[in-house]
């Protein structure tokens, strides 16, 4: 299990150096990451969170580029971040992929299968969902696809799994706002912030 960020097409970037990677694919978020890597993380939660000139109060725009560019994701009280948990079991191929309109700041949805209710979806197109069945979690890739593959595993394993993902969230965390100290060191602290908040890592207030 992996959180992943969704990395949609976009035109070039040259507002700080970022790393290759494949359009409308993943990009898996972790502590090891090189910094060009977190660069194009960076660049992606910001761009979703992006504010349309006019649309609030917040469009106003500021005078420097990159200012212009976060705007919308310093600003945000609820920023998002495209994505989700990705699960692949490598004994048979199947991987669970996060669909369209889900985010990592979801991220805590899957305590609903571990503690919760039982049953929570993750997106659509596909429609990834996670069901818990007395003491195994059975993973759809796609329910809309009916009889197709599926990943069973243990509810502790699961558990163990999700704990596992978070700590990849917060060694990210940790190492985008060393790339920020480095790279942006004006907008350290408020980036800091609002990449906790579009990662579901924020404390409640």
């Amino acid at each position: 299990m992996q959180p992943v960020l969704e990395t949609p097409g976009r035109d070039a970037f040259a507002l700080w150096p970022v790393g290759d990677y494949l359009p409308y694919g993943f990009l898996a978020l972790n502590a090891t990451m090189s910094p060009a890597d977190v660069g194009t993380a960076v660049m992606h939660i910001a761009d979703h969170n992006e504010v349309e000139p006019g649309a609030d109060e917040r469009s106003a725009r500021p005078a420097d580029p990159v200012g212009d560019f976060l705007r919308g994701l310093l600003t945000s009280e609820y920023p998002a971040a495209p994505g989700g948990f990705r699960v692949a079991d490598p004994a048979t191929g199947t991987t669970l992929l996060p669909g369209c309109c889900n985010g990592l700041e979801e991220w805590h949805d899957w305590f609903e299968v571990l503690d919760g209710e039982g049953v929570v979806h993750f997106g659509h197109s596909p429609t990834p969902e996670a069901r818990r069945e007395g003491t195994t979690v059975r993973l759809t890739p796609d329910t809309s696809a009916g009889d197709g593959p599926a990943i069973e595993l243990p509810l502790a394993e699961l558990r163990r799994l999700v704990a596992g993902a978070e700590r990849d969230l917060t060694g990210f965390l940790r190492l985008a706002d060393a790339w920020a100290a480095r790279q942006l060191p004006d907008r350290r602290a408020p980036l800091a912030a609002a990449l906790a908040r579009a990662l579901g890592l924020a404390e409640e207030p």
